[in-house]
């Protein structure tokens, strides 16, 4: 199966790639693509390590799981492909940054735009089988991911993090947030939105302010 990663991560992440506990995610991984149909397509498993690179990230949105629906998943979180519906967290997504900054909600959810620009949409689990979120949680992803995050927060600064909700932030513990900004809300699915929380958190100017504050480019999200 051949992946794309951009090789500023790919010096980075190696040590990772050697580890045991990645061999063998690699050979449940293989396995469950020769057998059962798992999404993002394969090319597109790293996708999120390749349309934003390791020095151009500035902003780290954390989701959990790929969607596990049909041509949903393209490797970024929350990001669906070209002609995809929007799901509901997306679209809240959206309504939240035309509240926030009067961006009219765009026709299409691939969120490729904010990756090329430096926004690393980093799921905790790169792969999951059709139609069962969660299926592969627990197989070495999320040590995998812990250890992207643990060397953005280290070797970098001025970063900003968005974690939303209770999962998000708790595998946000090993940010160093007395050099990058991180921003918590609840999570944009209706479920949580609805309760309060979301709406109105304005992560997304924000993030904006906090760039240009530090000289760096802001995100046209």
């Amino acid at each position: 199966m051949k992946v794309a990663i951009a090789e500023s991560w790919q010096q980075r992440l190696q040590p990772e790639f050697d580890k045991p506990y990645f061999r063998e995610l690699a050979e449940f991984v293989r396995h469950e693509y020769s057998t059962q149909r798992v999404y993002p397509p394969g090319r597109l498993i790293f996708n999120a390590f390749d349309k934003c690179s390791f020095d151009d990230t500035r902003v780290v949105i954390l989701g959990q799981d790929p969607y596990h629906g049909e041509g949903q998943a393209n490797g970024l979180s929350f990001s669906v492909a070209d002609g995809v519906t929007k799901p509901p967290s997306l679209i809240n997504i959206f309504k939240e940054i035309q509240d926030d900054l009067g961006i009219p909600v765009p026709k299409s959810g691939n969120l490729e735009r904010w990756a090329v620009q430096g926004v690393l949409l980093l799921n905790a689990t790169l792969t999951v089988r059709a139609g069962q979120a969660g299926s592969h949680q627990g197989k070495g992803w999320e040590s995998f991911t812990d250890a992207a995050i643990k060397v953005l927060s280290e070797q970098k600064e001025h970063i900003v993090f968005m974690l939303w909700g209770a999962y998000a932030q708790k595998k946000g513990a090993v940010i160093d947030d007395s050099k990058h900004l991180v921003l918590k809300s609840k999570h944009p699915s209706p479920m949580a939105a609805q309760w309060g929380g979301w709406f109105g958190n304005k992560h997304f100017s924000q993030a904006n302010e906090y760039l240009r504050g530090h000289g760096l480019p802001e995100i046209a999200w």
